[in-house]
């Protein structure tokens, strides 16, 4: 018998399927979950691919996580039937609706990207647009209020969510459903880890394919490493049994600190380092740990330059420092390069420049090897590797200074070049 749908999904990427949708597997085998997912591709007028496959094979797929459990080398190939496959925005909205309305539904989950979580005056085919226009029809229907957990990788995404979603009800003068939102609805902000590579390479799929007895070509890798916090209520485990389920999750009023933590240290040392590494013909991630230069590298940022701006105990930043270059070292990953490297402008902003400015007012000299990090960045923009938003490929193909790029405020917040001895250290990377 197929399950109810309880979690409305927005994305149908391979992090969602090997993080959360992973997650509500294990729920339903090991704490009485009983629930499916049903996954929206959320942008395009066609399915993409994975949304394809996914609806051929009626939501079925593998994960696969391979890496290191407590020095052990693990490789851990299980079946997800989770999903019930993937409705696409543009021409299925009837069908999303009913969803939406349905007495079964009770958590949305979402990954649009760092830019997906936006508010755009005049806009409804924006993601909080979409989920306002659910939330009008569920009101409508006099349906119990959702539980929101989106994974977007912002600061506050769960508040800041609610926020935009208020701010459209308000354009539109929908004052019941602003109302429903703020007495019935709950938003949790959330902070997402794990490494997921995605496709396995040619001759690891082959492996796999000869243990299951079939090609999934859907099949997502990912590490064996994972944490998951929330920033919610109490009540929450007892309707999303995450604890019970084994899922390493954390409860918290205050998810700030292992989101710095985090950003700072995993995310923050991937996106000042990635641009080099293309530059330099580098593919994988564990093949830049291996590499003495880049090894050095990420120590120097890791231990010296990010380690004193996150305000957390000693032992536990550096026991979070040493994991991650034992997590980017894993030769199972396959992490490829292009992959982080996409939309690196705004990740440079969001998981690098608080640490140099932190840095900058806590020693009044900026952290070389961060610093130089932009200018590796601007470097491979002004190449035809660039993967960004068309405004920011739109603004590099016109080859600007350093100086105009520092000077940016819609990249940065902020004209980078009044930092005193910025302009200069970038200038000097990217020659």
């Amino acid at each position: 018998m197929a399950r109810p749908v309880k979690i409305l999904q927005f994305g149908e990427g391979n992090f969602l399927r090997c993080f959360i949708d992973w997650m509500v597997q294990k729920m339903n085998d090991k704490a009485a979950f009983d629930g499916a997912v049903q996954i929206v591709q959320t942008i395009g007028d066609e399915y993409s691919v994975p949304s394809m496959l996914l609806n051929e094979a009626k939501g079925r797929y593998h994960t696969c996580l391979r890496g290191f459990i407590d020095g052990k080398q693990v490789e851990i190939l299980e079946e997800n039937t989770a999903t019930t496959g993937v409705l696409l925005a543009s021409k299925e909205w009837d069908a999303i609706e009913k969803v939406a309305i349905s007495d079964e539904l009770r958590f949305v989950v979402s990954n649009t990207t760092e830019a997906g979580i936006e508010y755009k005056a005049g806009n409804a085919a924006t993601f909080p647009a979409k989920v306002a226009k659910l939330l009008q029809a569920r009101a409508k229907a006099g349906k119990k209020g959702l539980v929101f957990i989106p994974c977007e990788l912002i600061e506050h995404n769960g508040d800041t969510l609610a926020k935009y979603i208020l701010q459209y009800l308000a354009d539109w003068g929908d004052a019941a459903t602003a109302k429903y939102v703020k007495d019935e609805c709950t938003f949790c902000s959330t902070l997402v880890d794990r490494i997921v590579a995605g496709r396995p390479d040619a001759e690891s799929a082959e492996r796999y394919a000869a243990q299951l007895g079939e090609k999934d070509e859907l099949l997502v890798c990912g590490e064996p490493f994972h944490f998951f916090v929330i920033e919610g209520p109490d009540w929450l485990e007892s309707e999303l049994p995450l604890q019970k389920a084994g899922i390493n999750v954390v409860y918290t009023p205050d998810m700030q600190p292992y989101r710095t933590r985090k950003v700072r240290f995993l995310n923050g040392a991937h996106t000042a380092t990635i641009p080099a590494g293309l530059l330099d013909g580098f593919e994988f991630v564990d093949q830049l740990v291996a590499d003495a230069k880049y090894n050095k590298h990420f120590r120097t940022i890791l231990f010296d330059e990010i380690f004193p701006t996150v305000d957390l105990p000693f032992d536990n930043k550096k026991a979070y420092a040493e994991s991650i270059l034992e997590r980017f070292a894993n030769p199972f990953a396959h992490h490829r390069l292009a992959s982080i490297a996409l939309n690196s402008v705004s990740k440079w902003k969001v998981r690098v420049l608080p640490t140099v400015l932190d840095f900058y007012r806590m020693y009044n000299r900026l952290p070389p090897a961060l610093t130089a990090s932009l200018g590796k960045l601007v470097k491979f923009s002004l190449t035809d590797q660039i993967a960004d938003t068309a405004e920011v490929a739109a603004f590099f193909a016109a080859k600007p200074s350093v100086k105009e790029v520092l000077a940016n405020e819609a990249f940065w917040g902020r004209d980078l070049n009044e930092i005193p001895g910025m302009t200069e250290l970038v200038e000097a990377a990217a020659r």
